[in-house]
C-alpha cells in the first residue's frame, strides 16, 4: 500500500508541475536588443539574418543602429548584396520592420552626420540614452551586439 501512495503521490506531482510544452515554448514571447556599430557588410547582414530568425522564432527584436550601421535605416541606403539570399543589409532591416522589428538610431548618430529624422526610413525612431539604458539592464531583454 505504500508503494501504491509513493506512486500515486509522484504521479500527481508530475501532473501538477509546470513543464513547457513545446507548443507553449513556441509561443513564448523573449525580447532582444541587437545593438549594430559595425561598418562591415557580412556582420551587418549576419546581425539582420540572426535578427530576423529570432522575430520569425517569435521574438520581439528591438535593434539599436549606430556609427556606420545608422546608414541602413537611411533611405537612401545602397550596399552590395550578399550570398545566398541576394539581399542586402537594408532590405532585411525593412524585412524585420515589417515583422513587427523596432530599429532605432542612436542619439549620436544624426547629429554627427549630414542626415536629419527626414533622411530615416518611415518607422525609424531616434533613441533615448534613458530609454536604451532601461532596456540594457532589464534582466528579461537579452542584449546582442555586433
Amino acid at each position: 500500500m505504500t508503494n501504491l501512495l509513493k506512486t500515486f503521490a509522484l504521479a500527481l506531482l508530475v501532473a501538477i508541475s509546470p513543464l513547457t510544452t513545446a507548443s507553449e515554448k513556441a509561443t513564448k514571447m523573449d525580447e532582444v536588443l541587437v545593438i549594430l556599430t559595425s561598418n562591415s557588410l557580412q556582420t551587418q547582414g549576419m546581425a539582420m539574418v540572426l535578427s530576423n530568425t529570432m522575430a520569425n522564432q517569435g521574438a520581439k527584436v528591438n535593434v539599436l543602429l549606430c556609427d556606420k550601421a545608422g546608414d541602413l535605416a537611411l533611405k537612401s541606403y545602397q550596399s552590395e548584396a550578399l550570398a545566398p539570399k541576394n539581399l542586402t543589409p537594408g532590405q532585411m532591416l525593412r524585412g524585420l520592420m515589417k515583422a513587427g522589428g523596432t530599429v532605432n538610431v542612436c542619439a549620436l548618430y544624426l547629429p554627427n552626420s549630414d542626415h536629419t529624422k527626414d533622411d530615416l526610413l518611415d518607422g525609424v525612431g531616434v533613441a533615448t540614452p534613458p530609454a536604451m539604458a532601461e532596456q540594457m539592464l532589464d534582466s528579461n531583454i537579452r542584449t546582442f551586439t555586433f
